[in-house]
């Protein structure tokens, strides 16, 4: 297998081309570049860089952020946290009416089983003459 060579694309990418712009009716040569490929290459690499450079300003330094979506102001996200929590200690006393609710239901309706405490307590003796 033949092994590139490197020089021959260094120098195919330094050869110089022209590029003609003419008038399609009169044959005048409007505008005349002089390129060549590594030019071109860079030329679009950098006005890729900038095109990039220049949104990415755009966006952070402009109110166009505010619409990328989960993107807000600070106030807006304390706001969101304590609204949060606000429906997260309502979800739970809900909760906690309906528990009380079924057991009054329960107990009203007499589907409550007993329980009854069978464990015998350990009472020390004492001596009531001594008091």
């Amino acid at each position: 297998m033949e092994k590139p060579n490197y020089n021959d694309t260094l120098k195919r990418l330094r050869n110089s081309y022209r590029l003609v712009v003419m008038n399609d009716d009169t044959y005048e040569e409007v505008v005349t570049f002089k390129l060549s490929r590594l030019s071109v290459y860079i030329g679009l690499s950098v006005s890729f860089v900038v095109l990039v450079g220049l949104t990415i300003a755009l966006i952070a330094f402009s109110p166009l952020k505010y619409y990328i979506p989960g993107y807000g102001t600070q106030e807006s996200r304390t706001a969101l946290q304590i609204l949060k929590i606000r429906t997260d200690s309502l979800e739970q006393s809900i909760r906690y009416k309906e528990q009380y609710l079924e057991s009054v239901k329960a107990v009203l309706n007499g589907n409550t089983p007993i329980q009854r405490d069978t464990t015998m307590l350990d009472l020390p003796k004492t001596d009531m003459s001594n008091e």
